[in-house]
């Protein structure tokens, strides 16, 4: 059999490996041209800093929140700058900029980057994506340790590595133990996100119409402010279907603007009122504020963490943008804007501080001049920074839902251009309920900045635990470097989350009960989804049943191509033998579809189809593995028939070779997979247009091989003719005959054989594993959509096959 094409190596190239840089490459990809990294250091301004630049209005206020009393040494004053600049200056721009940034999984960001970048290194994979294919040539689970020939700087992840990383990889791939704490890592990790897209619209609208305290009676305001911050969430929530690619060049210039006033403001009041306030830089401060303050220093540690709430969306939305972008946008323009801004509250403060009232009020009493301008800013400031957050959950959900984490949900892509850019309606109305219900329940910052402190240390914690390993696994580094990192950042963001923790009843009990709701909900998906893996796995028929099938049973073999999908990758499904004992009867050409969800960002298109051959050749039964990442978009039912087709016809034209005049039949090997190159095959249609094709070929140079009955005889309306690339060698006779079968079968038509299946515990199960199955599980199943596959399959087409599944 012809071998598999090598896939190239610099496309899997782990992030952090030496690239060859002779052609200005780097981890794989080619750089940027600086035109557009400057470009998207732009964008990015409007689509991942909006959060973290509206944290000024209200850092200090929470910070000071009935926790510490000042004096008029300011020495309270000083230590909470100091904390405040030396928190944005270890977190947001060393550990994420410099360090977490380059540990993209093919460009891609956030914590299930992160589980399936460490995923692909180590067999450490629960889930049935994360399981190697039936075939030897699958490329994408890099842990399966098989020996591949070196081609450069093409050698498998199991082979490499020695020392540190050999071992920690033997220990995650011998320990279930280990592996599902890992995948609950990442877990609590995503349903921290989704708890921040709860939290962070609340406290940053809420605390941009703050700023009408200051114009209105002490009485008013309080039925003012409430009513205009759902109102602004609404419409936030209501505009989310436009997609961000239609604001992405408004936002940025709303950011600029917002970072250019709070820097002028800070640089005012720090000439105006205390020029000396760049004392407290020096870490000294630090120390002498939890000295004097000690416990409600301490505890003010929840407020002051609220000024890097949104450094995890630099992650999170890498995918939209490069690294080096999101690098130049913080370092040149977020990070010094930022610590201006804080440097003149303080200083403002520090000549004012006998003023209590102003440290309930916040960042807009050091606002000179007029207010209205810097409020209309804030407000439009605050909803570009909750549009980042919420964006960033529907990427975690979608990524969720890929890997088999979370219910099947309505996926929209907002963008043709950027397949990143989606919107999830389910999601997006529960979040704005949610949003809603913590901002009319908690009414003000205090509580709101203790939730939303909890749930971005959590994130932060479990991103650093997860670097450790990525620098030991993928990065091939020494151990100690990676516990040098996790003890170094981990006692850093310990220390914060023990003092968000300590608020529990004061708010910060939102985002872990919110976390065990979604926590519990992908728990039970999770489990559902591997038992009926499992039970799918254990009652598969074998080919040889497949093979006993003759005339003799009466089975007869209807005209046109039967598409059943199939979440196996070996064997015989047990719904198809549930259908032809029932209906002994299926279609001249029969391919079984797997639609696999790998565990990486992107499935290059080449590289989609793995197909291969079920039984001898006049069967003309084929297995058909459809690979997708985890941010592929998936293409609408006709096109994705044609390549479907065209990669069986590949799949036959290079299935067999000449050696030695002889002909070499691939069936010998049973089920034998090979990735298919689509595109070299074209399809044409009764129209002579091309309805697929990445190669300009032709007609008079090309090979067409056509249905060999008459049209008209069998009254179809198309005619199909498969055209073979010029260079091609003349196909043998029996190759001709297979293509001719398979376009005869493509113009009669196509139908799909879908299962559906209902899965109920068996007899005897605990009560806790009936309820998980039979409760739980089936509610998700029944309210969640149907596979990505067949939402768009036509109705007239479609026979659905129901089986009940004891697990």
């Amino acid at each position: 059999m012809k071998s598999p094409p090598v896939l190239d190596p610099e496309a899997l190239a782990p992030p952090g490996t030496p690239p060859d840089d002779k052609e200005g490459k780097r981890g794989g990809r080619k750089r940027m041209p600086w035109r557009m990294t400057l470009s998207l250091a732009y964008q990015s301004l409007g689509v991942v800093y909006g959060d973290l630049s509206t944290s000024p209005l209200y850092v200090y206020k929470a910070a000071f929140a009935e926790d510490i009393q000042h004096t008029e040494s300011n020495e309270e004053i000083l230590g909470v700058l100091s904390f405040v600049f030396w928190t944005l200056t270890l977190i947001p721009l060393l550990k994420y900029v410099c360090v977490v940034l380059r540990a993209d999984d093919n460009g891609e960001g956030g914590t299930f980057a992160l589980y399936s970048l460490l995923c692909r290194h180590a067999r450490a994979a629960l889930l049935p994506p994360g399981r190697p294919a039936a075939g030897d040539d699958d490329p994408f689970f890099e842990g399966d340790a098989k020996k591949a020939p070196e081609n450069g700087n093409a050698v498998t992840l199991g082979g490499r590595g020695g020392g540190a990383a050999a071992r920690v990889r033997r220990l995650l791939e011998r320990h279930k133990v280990l592996q599902r704490v890992l995948l609950v890592l990442a877990l609590v990790g995503t349903c921290m996100v989704i708890g921040d897209g709860v939290l962070t619209p609340a406290i940053s609208v809420f605390s941009a119409v703050s700023g009408l305290e200051l114009s209105m009676e002490k009485e008013h305001h309080k039925y003012v402010e409430v009513p205009v911050a759902c109102f602004i969430l609404v419409c936030l929530f209501a505009l989310q279907h436009y997609g961000t690619h239609r604001l992405g060049f408004i936002f940025a210039p709303i950011v600029i603007t917002w970072l250019l006033c709070i820097s002028m403001i800070g640089v005012y009041n720090i000439i105006h009122w205390e020029p000396t306030v760049y004392r407290a830089l020096s870490p000294y401060y630090m120390y002498k504020f939890l000295r004097k303050t000690q416990r409600g220093g301490w505890m003010s540690l929840g407020g002051i963490l609220l000024c890097v709430t949104g450094s995890e969306a630099m992650f999170a939305d890498l995918g939209h943008f490069s690294q080096l972008s999101i690098q130049i946008a913080f370092t040149c323009m977020v990070y010094p804007a930022l610590i201006l801004a804080y440097m003149g509250q303080a200083a403002y403060l520090c000549r004012h501080h006998v003023m209590e009232s102003e440290y309930r009020i916040g960042f807009y009493v050091s606002v000179p001049g007029k207010l209205w301008p810097v409020l209309a800013i804030a407000i439009l400031a605050a909803v570009v920074g909750s549009q980042a957050v919420i964006t960033g959950t529907f990427s975690m959900i979608k990524q969720c839902t890929s890997l088999g984490c979370f219910p099947r949900v309505k996926i929209i892509h907002t963008s043709s251009k950027v397949h990143g850019q989606i919107y999830i309606p389910e999601i997006n109305w529960i979040l704005m309920i949610l949003c809603l219900a913590v901002t009319i329940g908690f009414r003000d910052t205090k509580h709101l900045g203790n939730a939303s402190g909890l749930a971005v240390i959590t994130v932060m914690l479990v991103t650093t635990c997860l670097m450790s390993l990525v620098i030991v696994l993928c990065w091939h580094r020494s151990i100690f470097l990676a516990i040098g990192f996790i003890v170094f950042f981990g006692t850093i963001e310990a220390l914060y989350f023990s003092a968000a923790l300590i608020k529990f009843r004061e708010g910060a009990w939102v985002p872990i009960v919110l976390a065990f709701i979604f926590m519990f909900i992908m728990c039970v998906w999770h489990y559902g989804t591997i038992k009926k893996y499992e039970f799918d796995v254990q009652s598969k028929v074998s080919i040889n049943w497949l093979l006993g099938l003759s005339p003799n049973l009466g089975i007869v073999r209807v005209r046109g191509i039967g598409l059943i999908h199939t979440e196996l990758e070996t064997g015989i499904p047990a719904i198809f033998s549930h259908f032809v004992t029932n209906l002994p009867a299926f279609h001249q050409v029969l391919i079984f579809l797997c639609v696999k969800n790998v565990p990486i960002p992107h499935v290059p298109p080449e590289e989609r189809f793995l197909v291969g051959r079920i039984g001898p050749k006049e069967y003309r039964i084929y297995r058909c593995i459809v690979r997708y990442g985890y941010h592929d978009f998936h293409k609408d039912d006709i096109e994705f028939e044609k390549e479907l087709v065209c990669s069986v016809a590949e799949f036959i034209r290079t299935g067999s070779s000449k050696v030695n005049g002889m002909l070499e039949e691939s069936d010998k090997e049973e089920e034998r997979m090979s990735v298919v190159r689509s595109g070299s095959i074209r399809l044409l249609e009764e129209d002579g247009t091309v309805e697929q094709s990445q190669q300009t070929v032709g007609p008079s140079q090309a090979r067409e091989i056509q249905s060999p009955s008459p049209t008209a005889a069998v009254g179809v309306k198309k005619r199909v003719r498969f055209v073979l690339p010029a260079a091609s060698p003349k196909p043998n006779a029996g190759v001709q005959e297979e293509l001719q079968e398979l376009s005869d079968a493509r113009e009669a038509g196509m139908a799909f054989i879908l299962g559906h299946s209902h899965v109920k515990a068996k007899s005897g199960s605990s009560f806790l594993r009936r309820l998980v199955i039979n409760v739980c599980y089936d509610f998700l199943r029944r309210n969640s959509r149907g596979p990505n596959y067949a939402v768009t399959i036509p109705h007239a087409s479609t026979l659905e096959v129901g089986m009940m599944y004891y697990v």
